[in-house]
């Protein structure tokens, strides 16, 4: 269980981690306590005491705003976690809290939830990977019980397959790829790769072992090559990013009539900057590799090519996201978690703590942060009775225009409409300044509203480097008025110490419901 242990502070965070989420991760069930009151329902809520419910249950009503609509799950207390869109744009999602895969079509705004006669009673697991196959068939993965599933649409049935583990394992993101399965066994420290027509009695896979002792393998992505990209890591101590060419040795082995070839011979490592300890998320946009820290407010941007890292921060949480009522948390982090690319090579990744799903367009280098309008206190810093706290967004499909997602403590599924003409714009004067060391120069910024007015505005100036120091001449909230474009001064220094390279900054402006910002490229000269 140790390295199941080490999954809670990956996944969760020291801001947000309370050994009541502890106990619920690592043993799928509620955690002891004396006394505690079960009020049976017949539900699955039953799994929690009374006490805990809000928690995991959900703590208000479905919300919406003018950019997201939730539905609330028929069910109490699913705890939805995995989500997949099919071809005709219905929504699929695995319950953690009851084993089961739920429906929901968006013409009909209607819920289908299916029985699983095969789950273990009040069994609990993280079901993190699902994907949907052309026959038909929804595959998802399940950590607690080292099992992958398939689903069939046509006769609503259930079939397990146990995963092929070597001690230790946690099957996590999952990918149906042409005539294979792709699945990262996250514990186990590999990439699995399984046939989908076998049986249990014939299993036949391919274990591709990690270069790393000690670490565990995060999420994976394919380029258009078909090499698989993927990142070993040890927590808090970094990682790389690996390349793994498997049509080269998919065809050595055909070559060679079969017999087993050293497969580490087929990859290529690339060692991760030490600013990213997390790297859980990873996705492939014309050609440059992403990859989504969860230990920061930032993903990072990798080129094949040049070899080079680039790191692109979002904006800070909000307060209503963490609350800080004790005045316990110092230095908010939004915690990108996965990261995937859109049909036009946009990137959508979801930010943990900061309740938002982000949609990062690397052409023109600006990023639009949706917020979720659920919240749950208990997940915060949160003073009673305010609106605070975090719905626990860990996963999300996209499907055209739509992001689907799931609130895994608030009952919830929910989709962005990123069709919707945003409230306002930026305009920069600049996209790239240079400095020395030691040098300050100045740059501006135009907001531009499109809707009537805008109150309770305010500024994003991201900036991850502590050599690099941005200030502006407006420091308070602010109202936009329809006809009234605002300009904003914004200064820029870099420090005595500061190193030479190029960088990316963030600066924008918000609202409560979304946050519009632009990157800016600022290169310190030798």
């Amino acid at each position: 269980m140790k390295k199941k242990g080490l999954i809670v502070a990956i996944f969760f965070g020291t801001i947000m981690l309370t050994s009541l989420a502890a106990g619920v991760l690592l043993n799928n069930t509620p955690p002891p306590s004396e006394n505690a009151e079960v009020t049976l329902t017949g539900t699955p809520a039953d799994n929690f005491p009374d006490a805990q419910r809000a928690q995991f249950c959900g703590s208000g009503d479905a919300k919406s705003t003018t950019f997201v609509k939730e539905y609330t799950i028929p069910t109490a207390c699913t705890n939805p976690l995995a989500i997949v869109t099919d071809y005709d744009g219905n929504v699929w999602f695995a319950q953690t809290n009851t084993g089961k895969l739920a429906k929901f079509d968006p013409n009909t705004t209607s819920f289908t939830e299916f029985d699983n006669p095969m789950w273990p009673k009040n069994g609990r697991s993280m079901i993190w990977g699902i994907d949907y196959s052309p026959d038909g068939s929804l595959w998802f993965t399940d950590e607690s019980f080292d099992s992958v599933w398939k689903f069939s649409t046509q006769d609503e049935k259930y079939q397990r397959i146990g995963y092929p583990s070597e001690g230790d394992s946690l099957p996590q993101k999952l990918k149906v790829d042409g005539s294979q399965i792709v699945i990262n066994d996250f514990t186990g420290n590999k990439i699995t790769f399984l046939d989908p027509t076998q049986s249990n009695d014939n299993l036949r896979y391919l274990h591709l072992p990690s270069p790393v002792n000690g670490s565990v393998t995060g999420d994976f992505a394919i380029d258009a090559d078909k090499n698989v990209w993927y990142t070993n890591w040890i927590f808090q101590q970094g990682g790389i990013l690996i390349k793994f060419d498997q049509e080269g040795y998919r065809n050595s082995v055909a070559n060679v009539n079969g017999n087993s070839l050293p497969v580490l011979d087929y990859i290529e490592i690339f060692q991760l900057p030490f600013e990213l300890l997390t790297p859980n998320g990873v996705a492939v946009s014309d050609g440059m590799i992403w990859i989504a820290d969860t230990s920061s407010s930032a993903v990072f941007n990798f080129d094949p090519v040049t070899q080079q890292f680039t790191q692109y921060v979002t904006s800070e949480p909000k307060i209503s996201t963490y609350g800080n009522s004790t005045g316990i948390i110092k230095s908010p982090i939004s915690r990108p978690y996965w990261i995937e690319t859109n049909s036009v090579g946009q990137l959508v990744f979801n930010e943990q703590t900061s309740n938002s799903i982000a949609l990062l367009d690397p052409k023109s280098e600006s990023l639009v942060e949706y917020m979720i309008p659920s919240k749950n206190p208990s997940w915060g810093d949160c003073a009673p009775d305010s609106d605070c706290g975090l719905a626990q967004i860990f996963d999300f499909a996209i499907h055209n225009d739509k992001i689907w997602f799931t609130e895994w403590v608030e009952n919830n599924i929910g989709v962005i409409d990123t069709s919707i003409a945003l409230p306002f714009r930026i305009e920069l004067d600049s996209k790239d300044i240079s400095l020395v060391s030691g040098e300050s120069t100045n740059l501006s910024f135009v907001i531009w509203p499109s809707q009537q007015d805008l109150s309770d505005m305010s500024l994003i100036l991201s900036n991850p480097y502590n050599f690099l120091d941005v200030t502006s001449n407006v420091s308070d909230s602010f109202q936009l008025d329809f006809d009234a474009p605002r300009s904003v001064e914004v200064t820029i220094s870099a420090s005595d110490d500061a190193t030479p390279g190029k960088y990316k900054i963030l600066l924008g402006a918000q609202i409560e419901d979304v946050s519009i910002s632009k990157f800016v490229t600022v290169t310190i000269l030798p």
